[in-house]
């Protein structure tokens, strides 16, 4: 075999390879097999049928069509290999010539991986909030925790904000009550948006007993984006009363036996949460530093793919499950289309360049992903699913999705890197030392693979 590349663009080559026929040997020999097996020819026992009888009957092109399907992916990824390309996705084959006993030529576009340089990012620097904490914010968290230990009372008055009040719901579209509209003993605070738009309005003033009548658009189920008229009857009127600020309540919803003590850990888990949250700003504003350093051409078709998957994922995934559709969803934005392809666009062309120079670095930085590290990132893949770290490792083996992790936490470490040389200062101009656990822990999350398609390569096969 003989191949030969040309480099089309940054980011596509084009093979041309030339087989010998005598390299066939091995396809055509498994395409009369495979052909006996699917037909009979009287006089011959199934799987006996003598080649020649199978060329007569059958014509030696199917033999040929067969045997070249077989070969093509074994022959492309020796090009491929040869020429040391890093390809993605799948090739656009062509075969150019085919002469029986004589030869095989045919040429594979592809897309590779563009060759990155990646330049000096020391001199990186970057701002980020400070970390300040405010006696509101304490209060804030505090009052938060209070309300959770709210206890209710029934009370015999018209209902007013902050009441709960227990409701039942029946709802109507086009004069037809639908049959998942009707909902009794329903719980709801008012005032708390957590129901239909109308409902504070509807049942503020009832008292038990008491009904009334209002129009509101169906956030879910069978009837979603529709106007229905929503009947509600209350059926008991709540007054939440809400325990005293005391070291009493600090004893009931904490470990400590003080409220000085219970603000003082309210001041320390907000201290943690806002320590990591300025370092996942860093990463963020670090990586778009560094990709204004580096020149990374894109290639469109895996663009394309990534666009369309990005789009599926949005409109039968995630609004599916909201009960909207796309065109709902960019009213409630106040997007146009345009605008809205736009931003995927850009969102694509971003995470694509992302991964690309992400890896390029972990290349650079010859970084490794251990067993520790990649067991860690599991674990919080598997709680931002909502899956048990066994589900989530379960479906990712089955998945064949071991290979995205670990390229997620090698790119976390690659731009944990460029953090730990670039200069972190916060708004008042004060250097931010990241501790490495956590800098590492947000910047993996940074450098999640955004794009999916990217991580396709020889793997997948040509077909004539």
């Amino acid at each position: 075999m003989k191949s030969a590349v040309e480099t089309l663009n940054p980011t596509r080559v084009r093979l041309t390879v030339e087989v010998p026929f005598e390299e066939l040997k091995d396809s055509l020999d498994a395409a009369y097999k495979k052909i006996n097996q699917q037909v009979t020819v009287k006089g011959f026992r199934k799987g006996k049928i003598p080649a020649r009888v199978i060329d007569q009957r059958f014509g030696r092109g199917a033999v040929l069509e067969e045997a070249v399907n077989d070969a093509l992916p074994k022959f492309y990824t020796e090009a491929v290999n040869e020429a040391e390309l890093n390809v993605l996705g799948q090739p656009e084959v062509d075969i150019t010539e085919l002469k029986d006993n004589e030869t095989l030529n045919f040429t594979a576009e592809v897309d590779i991986r563009p060759t990155i340089e990646i330049p000096d990012y020391s001199g990186i620097e970057v701002e980020v909030d400070a970390v300040e904490i405010a006696d509101e914010d304490i209060d804030k968290a505090v009052e938060e925790l209070r309300e959770r230990f709210a206890s209710t009372a029934p009370v015999e008055r018209p209902a007013e904000d902050g009441d709960v009040v227990t409701i039942d719901l029946e709802a109507k579209v086009e004069g037809e009550v639908l049959e998942d509209g009707v909902a009794s003993g329903v719980s709801y605070t008012i005032g708390s948006g957590e129901l239909l738009e109308g409902i504070d309005d509807a049942v503020k003033g009832l008292e038990a007993g008491g009904e009334a009548t209002f129009t509101s658009e169906l956030k879910g189920g069978s009837a979603a984006g529709k106007e229905s008229e929503v009947t509600v009857k209350v059926t008991q009127v709540a007054k939440r009363e809400l325990p005293e600020l005391d070291d009493d309540f600090a004893q009931l919803a904490s470990e400590f036996d003080t409220l000085d003590e219970l603000k003082a850990d309210s001041r320390k888990r907000l201290e943690t949460a806002r320590q990591f949250d300025q370092a996942t700003q860093a990463q963020e504003r670090v990586l778009e530093k560094l990709l204004e350093l580096v020149e990374v051409p894109v290639p469109e078709k895996l663009l394309e793919d990534e666009i369309r998957t990005r789009k599926h994922n949005l409109e039968h995934h995630q609004l599916g499950q909201m009960g909207l559709d796309l065109a709902k969803y960019l009213e409630i934005q106040g997007k146009t289309e345009e605008e809205f392809d736009a931003e995927t666009r850009e969102q694509a062309v971003k995470g694509i360049k992302t991964q690309f120079v992400l890896d390029e670095l972990v290349n650079k930085e010859k970084l490794n992903v251990n067993q520790e590290e990649l067991t860690e990132h599991l674990m919080r893949r598997a709680q931002s699913s909502g899956m048990s770290p066994d589900q989530f490792a379960q479906a990712v083996v089955e998945g064949g999705q071991v290979p995205m992790l670990v390229g997620e936490v090698a790119r976390g470490k690659a731009l944990a890197v460029v953090v730990e040389a670039a200069t972190v200062k916060d708004t008042n101009g004060e250097v931010v030392d990241l501790d490495d656990e956590e800098d590492e822990a947000a910047a993996t999350e940074a450098a999640e693979a955004p794009a999916e398609a990217a991580a396709e390569s020889t793997e997948d096969e040509p077909k004539a």
